[in-house]
């Protein structure tokens, strides 16, 4: 009985010290993460994010798009992410300091979003994959509402059924806001991929 105590709180010791390393020591590190200031530019990076991306980022969430896209482009050499077009660097700790809940994502029956703001240029092209899906995404027609074209014409149609409009939802317009706001506008120095100094220095 007192062996077995002993062996108790020995595993238990090792996963306690185990969790703290992984938990909090990676906690520590990313919680010391600030923006980076460029001097030439005069301003700070990542830039904040815009009050109505910032509620689209809530509908991405509610909605669980993190199922099926991932928000993480993997270095070179660590996959085809940038060979795909999905970003031009590496996903680092720092592009993901203003977002209170990170969408990384579970899986990747979809693109990764990352860079998806640099991809789709309008928020049109966004309501027309939403409205009408694709033969791997399903249409989220619930984010989007039908009025009569002749009461108050509108620019944003997406459909047309008889004499009625099809235009995005507000929750749409937020969607769409937060993912052409989706960009790598910064490349940061720890973004840059390693270079040993073994490699500076060797000859063709």
């Amino acid at each position: 009985m007192k062996n077995g105590t002993f062996l108790f709180l020995g595993i238990f010791a090792a996963l306690a010290i185990s969790w703290a390393g992984l938990a909090l020591g990676t906690n520590a590190q990313i919680a010391g993460v600030r923006p980076y200031y460029d001097q030439l530019e005069d301003k700070t990076f990542p830039e904040p994010m815009a009050g109505i991306a910032k509620r689209g980022r809530v509908v991405y969430q509610n909605l669980g798009c993190a199922s099926c896209h991932t928000q993480a482009v993997h270095r070179a050499g660590s996959g085809s992410d940038i060979e795909r077009k999905w970003g031009t660097r590496q996903s680092v700790a720092r592009d993901y300091i203003y977002q209170e809940r990170v969408q990384l994502g579970q899986s990747r029956l979809g693109p990764d979003l990352t860079n998806v703001g640099n991809r789709v240029k309008t928020a049109n092209e966004i309501y027309q994959l939403l409205y009408h899906g694709t033969a791997i995404k399903p249409a989220y027609r619930f984010l989007f509402v039908e009025h009569p074209h002749d009461v108050e014409p509108s620019s944003k149609v997406v459909a047309r059924i008889g004499d009625r409009e099809v235009v995005p939802s507000a929750q749409a317009e937020e969607l769409a806001a937060y993912l052409l706001s989706l960009k790598t506008a910064y490349d940061y120095p720890e973004a840059k991929p390693f270079v040993s100094k073994a490699k500076e220095g060797a000859h063709p």
